[in-house]
């Protein structure tokens, strides 16, 4: 219950200030995570962005706007933060289908997009199997590759750089140095946020390991924390999208973890081509009772 109030404290947020300069850390620690888990969470909740959900709300209160005696729609663009008409008039009518001028127009259809909220509802006939376990730190040795401050762009992203490694050679190279903790190939995320701003935001493919490597291979310390670890079986990536999906909503609003910062990170712990066993790693903390 308190993450649902949370999340809607945030939708609320963000109504408050629609007209002004949204900060989505803010959003975010409002709901109690990270800017990118909140944006990921956020879209896995209601199938849309949350800069899209921005943008719908801005463009349906910008319809009555429009439509006030004697509004300008330079005015009206500048109200909801966009320096030019023209920018304005795309994302207007991206949303509406027709331009911000045609608006005062008889018979002229727009879309009405009102705040959302956010309500338990009845779900989890299918079990999670999951566990709650402390880990110390551990190291873990392969490839990175960069990250983007988007999380749709790097859920395309992540399965790319699997696919350059399984081809060149490197996924092969990499499980060689296994001899650790968790055992399997894995897919580590690493965010760090720091002053508004994403840095060293970068996807790890590697194993647990403690030998040595060359310089053609980067080596990672994941640190000690307390993890949801959840297991699954299924076609990668969708198996885990539709794994965290689940986490998001069936898990996280009824249990007395959030959000931690650490990485996330998806165990493989086989791959016949169809489908593969998972593990979810979520980096948790308890709830603190006083918010």
């Amino acid at each position: 219950m308190n993450w649902i109030k949370r999340l809607n404290t945030a939708i609320n947020y963000i109504e408050e200030n629609i007209a002004g300069e949204l900060n989505f850390s803010k959003i975010a620690k409002i709901a109690g995570c990270s800017t990118y888990h909140f944006q990921r969470m956020f879209a896995y909740m209601t199938d849309m962005p949350l800069s899209e959900y921005i943008r719908r709300r801005q463009m349906s209160l910008a319809v009555n706007d429009l439509r006030s005696e004697g509004a300008k729609i330079i005015d009206v663009a500048l109200k909801y933060g966009y320096n030019s008409p023209t920018a304005f008039n795309r994302a207007f009518q991206s949303v509406h289908g027709v331009a911000p001028s045609l608006v005062k127009l008889d018979g002229v259809d727009v879309k009405s997009y009102p705040p959302i909220s956010f309500q338990l509802s009845i779900k989890g006939v299918q079990g999670l199997n999951y566990r709650i376990e402390k880990k110390e730190a551990f190291r873990i040795v392969g490839i990175s590759a960069p990250l983007v401050d988007d999380y749709e762009a790097n859920f395309e992203i992540m399965p790319q750089v699997w696919q350059v490694l399984e081809k060149n050679g490197s996924i092969a190279k990499i499980a060689e140095l296994m001899d650790g903790q968790p055992p399997g190939l894995l897919g580590v995320a690493v965010s760090n946020y720091i002053n508004d701003s994403f840095e060293n935001l970068r996807y790890y493919v590697g194993v647990a390991s403690s030998k040595e490597i060359d310089g053609t291979l980067e080596e990672y310390i994941v640190p000690a924390s307390m993890w949801a670890i959840f297991s699954g079986e299924g076609k990668f990536p969708e198996a885990c999208a539709e794994m965290w999906r689940r986490v998001v909503n069936e898990w996280l609003p009824f249990c007395e973890y959030e959000f931690d910062d650490g990485p996330e990170i998806d165990v493989h712990q086989n791959n016949d081509g169809q489908s593969q066993k998972f593990e979810y790693w979520l980096p948790i903390k308890k709830i603190n009772p006083v918010l």
